[in-house]
């Protein structure tokens, strides 16, 4: 059986794709492996519903990756609005060979990694110019652990607050 993508969510509004800047009101960040290269971090915000017919307003970031001269040359500013839009892809392929962990889908609070089979699944947004593009989503075979994990959690939190009530 080969693996099954899906695009789960059905927008009713996206919005403008917005350049940002970090706590000190720099757009361009610089990467702290080759000064070189740097990015600018851009977000959309946009409301959709999914298959299980809920609503729920989403805000994506995407970072647009170069050169450092390059996106300076561009001429990106805070509160700037570029056409485009920001997919999810995720893949069981890393995007970054030398950094697996950094893109891995994790479940919510729980800390464990979706999986479809044995391996795991890899998330991570991107911009682009492309309105024709949509996400690239694949199903999670491993809800049943996921299920558990949060039924353990819960199980934890209701003992601690019965534990703290006591304690009063």
């Amino acid at each position: 059986m080969g693996v099954l993508f899906f695009n789960q969510l059905k927008y009713l509004t996206m919005g403008k794709v917005v350049v940002t800047a970090d706590q000190n009101g720099n757009v361009i960040g610089v990467s702290e492996n080759n000064p070189e290269y740097g990015y600018v971090r851009v977000e959309q915000t946009g409301s959709f519903i999914n298959d299980q017919g809920w609503l729920r307003i989403s805000r994506r970031s995407a970072l647009i990756k170069g050169l450092v001269k390059d996106l300076v040359e561009t001429g990106f500013s805070a509160g700037q609005e570029i056409p485009g839009k920001i997919v999810v892809i995720e893949s069981l392929t890393p995007f970054n060979s030398e950094n697996p962990e950094r893109d891995l889908k994790i479940a919510g609070d729980t800390g464990v990694i979706c999986r479809y089979d044995d391996q795991p699944i890899y998330r991570q947004s991107f911009y682009t110019s492309n309105m024709s593009a949509n996400d690239q989503f694949i199903v999670h075979t491993n809800s049943q652990e996921i299920k558990e994990v949060q039924a353990a959690q819960r199980s934890i939190s209701a003992l601690t607050l019965k534990t703290e009530a006591v304690q009063l």
